[in-house]
């Protein structure tokens, strides 16, 4: 990737990506909770591997601005302040305590209102699974800057999303809505993210492990979570060909063998679950004529979150042949498995980093996440690491 990098960094890309939407400059803030969750973790990237502080506060700054406007209600709602109720003095202390907002165009569907398949992807409301990625982004501000309220904030918002999204039905054990309202009281589509337990599950434990680490007690509010996500998990199917889900498999299993060797992974037999899964997934999609499309007919966000989790491979294995005895014996044949599949990252890099491909109307119409998830690729350890 190397060579065709030249025409493009992740410096660029993030720079104008603040300038567009308004963490640098006079604009008005655009924020999307996915997005600047892979953000924060670039431009954390770009402070460690340059020392230039000025990437740090920039950091800090999209922090800043994702609690007051996606953690406060939107400027077209009757309702005013923290979605979470608190007062101002207190929401600013705790600006998680409610969850954190989407980001959507549209206002979320009203609690009268029929549902409409489509209508719902363009409506705000919450999402577990972005807010696991900015429990994630927070634990790395802790980890890189030293900021406690970070760590801090992480943990709030695994309670309360715990607390709200989890439910037990009449029958069957603890499921997970896909979908909430803002103010969490309402699912807006009740069916299950099919990988959320298990990101929620890796998540926890991640940022358990970074509260501890900067002095904060983690055990009374995600000890319990913990435990019920894991029994969620063992009920759950892991089996997907999507890319992004894919991508986001070998995500949580990189994160999972990090934990392990720092002795903060006791969950036994899930890792080969989910190399096992990734395994599948990747092979069945490896063989498919997907790649070949012309850039219309591919959506970059989804290819790239791949590209992202090949990323992790590489430091997997080393990490587990340095600590052989904190993994099961199957673990190193199925990441040499997935290290198969290397050549799947460097295609889909090189075809969206050809600047002909970014000027397609599919990647214009999501530029935002693409160019900053092409900029995860660019420098993923940012991202990556726990």
């Amino acid at each position: 990737m190397t060579d065709t990098a030249t025409a493009v960094s992740a410096a660029d890309l993030m720079t104008e990506f603040a300038e567009r939407t308004g963490i640098s400059g006079n604009g008005a803030p655009r924020r999307y909770l996915w997005t600047d969750a892979f953000a924060v973790c670039n431009f954390l990237d770009l402070y460690a591997r340059t020392g230039d502080t000025l990437w740090r506060d920039v950091a800090r700054r999209l922090v800043g601005q994702v609690h007051h406007v996606l953690g406060r209600h939107r400027p077209d709602d009757m309702r005013t302040g923290w979605i979470s109720g608190l007062s101002d003095s207190e929401g600013e202390r705790r600006p998680t305590a409610g969850g954190l907002r989407i980001g959507k165009d549209l206002p979320e569907r009203s609690p009268g209102e029929a549902h409409h398949e489509q209508l719902e992807w363009d409506r705000d409301g919450q999402y577990y699974h972005y807010l696991t990625k900015w429990m994630h982004a927070l634990s790395r501000m802790a980890r890189e800057t030293g900021d406690v309220d970070c760590a801090r904030w992480a943990v709030e918002l695994a309670r309360v999303a715990h607390e709200r999204f989890t439910f037990i039905p009449r029958q069957g054990g603890r499921r997970m809505y896909w979908k909430m309202s803002i103010d969490l009281t309402l699912p807006l589509v009740p069916s299950m993210g099919q990988h959320d337990p298990l990101d929620g599950l890796v998540t926890c434990c991640e940022i358990r492990f970074c509260g501890e680490t900067a002095g904060v007690d983690t055990a009374t509010s995600l000890d319990r979570p913990i435990d019920e996500i894991t029994e969620m998990v063992a009920s759950s199917s892991l089996m997907t060909d999507d890319p992004l889900g894919l991508g986001g498999l070998l995500f949580d299993a990189r994160r999972i063998v990090q934990l392990a060797v720092q002795g903060a992974w006791n969950r036994e037999g899930v890792l080969e679950w989910v190399l096992e899964a990734a395994g599948e997934g990747l092979a069945f999609l490896d063989g498919k004529t997907l790649f070949g499309y012309p850039p219309a007919y591919r959506l970059a966000f989804r290819e790239l979150g791949l590209a992202i989790g090949l990323h992790g491979l590489e430091r997997m294995q080393g990490w587990v042949r340095a600590h052989p005895d904190r993994f099961a014996p199957a673990v190193p044949g199925l990441l040499e498995r997935l290290a198969g599949h290397l050549q799947l990252r460097e295609d889909i890099e090189a075809f969206w980093l050809d600047p002909a491909h970014r000027e397609e109307r599919s990647w214009q119409e999501h530029r935002d996440i693409n160019d900053v998830m092409l900029a995860t690729c660019l420098g993923p350890e940012g991202f990556l690491k726990v």
